[in-house]
């Protein structure tokens, strides 16, 4: 996949999905993959207490700085590019975070349909 190309899941242009904290496999700020991307990190999500607090549970804490890797730790309301895999497992756990359909990569589709990626898609007010 050419990641310069690549294309979000309704088929437009992948927009960032966060620069702070800088999010991506590639950590371009967008959620671009590719073939060293074993975890299909694809999913743009906008995180909440109940995510992350499933996710530490499961094993992967993603709540906690690891100044080590120059991760700073999420809160609630931060984006952040997820494994498609991941976001499959919180939502059969009724964990699943918001997800930014134009910044979630098209990638994501081989593993999530986008039914079910729109179902829990941010809904922006005015």
């Amino acid at each position: 996949m050419d990641i310069e190309n690549e294309k979000n899941v309704l088929g437009g242009e992948l927009k960032p999905c966060s620069m702070d904290p800088l999010t991506g496999f590639h950590r371009t700020g967008r959620c671009q993959t590719g073939p060293h991307d074993h975890g299909c990190h694809a999913v743009c999500v906008q995180v909440t207490d109940t995510f992350l607090d499933y996710s530490k549970s499961v094993g992967n804490d993603l709540s906690t700085p690891m100044d080590a890797y120059g991760f700073p730790g999420l809160k609630a309301g931060d984006r952040w590019c997820l494994c498609a895999l991941r976001w499959k497992e919180a939502y059969e756990a009724g964990s699943a975070p918001i997800v930014i359909l134009e910044s979630t990569s098209e990638a994501a589709l081989q593993y999530i349909s986008r039914g079910v990626l729109e179902e829990f898609a941010l809904v922006e007010t005015d």
